[in-house]
């Protein structure tokens, strides 16, 4: 570990750490995080063991130029821990405290954007051959993710053991709120995971990560795969006439679009089929997979015009559910 923790907590964020770079993820900004946090209760109570609600509610309290995006994901962190706590059948108070910021509305690019975006990554950006080979790698990655609607570390993180092509079903372990779930893959994009693999089992053999990065021991980071999409998306026409600007995370938000659009033209109960398209994507319920139905401000028409006559009153989404 990078840090050396200090408070009566010490022993549960060590734990909590190992535990999650042994699933698979580098947890380093997290463990920064935590670092602070382990500080925090040094100096404010350094007694305690395990987290309260006073301890919680203190470390809520807003420091000096705070946004909101970045206390939700220091109480979001503590939450885990909290979480981890409880799993080792210890008593821990799980927090609450988070920031109810305005959602912007995201681009969401259409099904022929996103073709175009995959077709301009054939497009050589860089004399760099390692930059050219993961651009490579990160369009397969962003065909996953419009086409099967995962979202970034759960793409990115994918080892070849979890990727059953003869089935055509990923295994998605760990994701957002810690829940493993199976994930099935187009037919048509089978084929080019195929050739995707032999392609990998040469350049890397023994390597299990299915987008290893620079150093091929380790997945592509986040930023890698931000930079490679916002420079091909910034090759499309579209790019230059949108105020919003994209992230690969709207792969995922189109997927969802494109799949209520598909039930709509084909006359299916959208109502009926919520639950299934919750589940897959990993929502905790279906009422949070609305969110994406109000992310389609443009609604796709198709959208748009049914849902003026459908009756139901969409509600209210929890704001932190991605």
């Amino acid at each position: 570990m990078t840090y050396i923790f200090e408070s009566g907590l010490a022993h549960h964020i060590e734990g909590l750490i190992q535990q999650k770079r042994a699933d698979g993820y580098a947890y380093n900004s997290e463990e920064k995080l935590l670092k602070r946090f382990d500080t925090f209760c040094v100096q404010n109570y350094p007694e305690l063991t395990t987290v309260t609600y006073e301890m919680a509610a203190k470390w809520s309290e807003a420091r000096p130029g705070e946004g909101d995006a970045y206390h939700n994901r220091c109480m979001s962190m503590v939450k885990v821990l909290s979480e981890y706590i409880l799993s080792l059948g210890q008593e821990a108070y799980i927090p609450n405290f988070f920031c109810k910021a305005y959602r912007p509305v995201l681009y969401i690019p259409s099904k022929e954007e996103v073709k175009e975006l995959l077709q301009k990554m054939d497009i050589r950006t860089s004399h760099n051959s390692e930059q050219f080979r993961l651009d490579r790698e990160c369009k397969i990655l962003f065909l996953l993710y419009f086409c099967c609607g995962l979202r970034l570390s759960e793409g990115r993180l994918l080892k070849w053991e979890h990727i059953d092509l003869d089935k055509g079903i990923l295994t998605v372990l760990g994701s957002k709120g810690n829940k493993d779930r199976l994930v099935y893959l187009p037919q048509d994009s089978l084929p080019v995971l195929k050739n995707y693999k032999e392609r990998q089992e040469m350049l890397f053999p023994g390597i299990d990560w299915a987008f290893p990065g620079k150093d091929p021991h380790k997945p592509v980071s986040c930023s890698g795969v931000e930079s490679s999409f916002n420079r091909h998306w910034a090759m499309l026409p579209v790019a230059k006439t949108v105020d919003k600007h994209p992230t690969p995370h709207c792969l995922r938000h189109a997927f969802v679009v494109e799949r209520f659009n598909e039930w709509m033209h084909q006359g299916i109960d959208t109502n009926t089929m919520l639950p299934y398209l919750s589940r897959y994507l990993g929502h905790k319920s279906p009422d949070e997979t609305y969110y994406y139905y109000h992310l389609a401000e443009k609604a796709f028409d198709t959208i748009r015009e049914k849902d003026s006559v459908s009756g139901k009153v969409i509600p209210e989404v929890i704001p932190y559910e991605e």
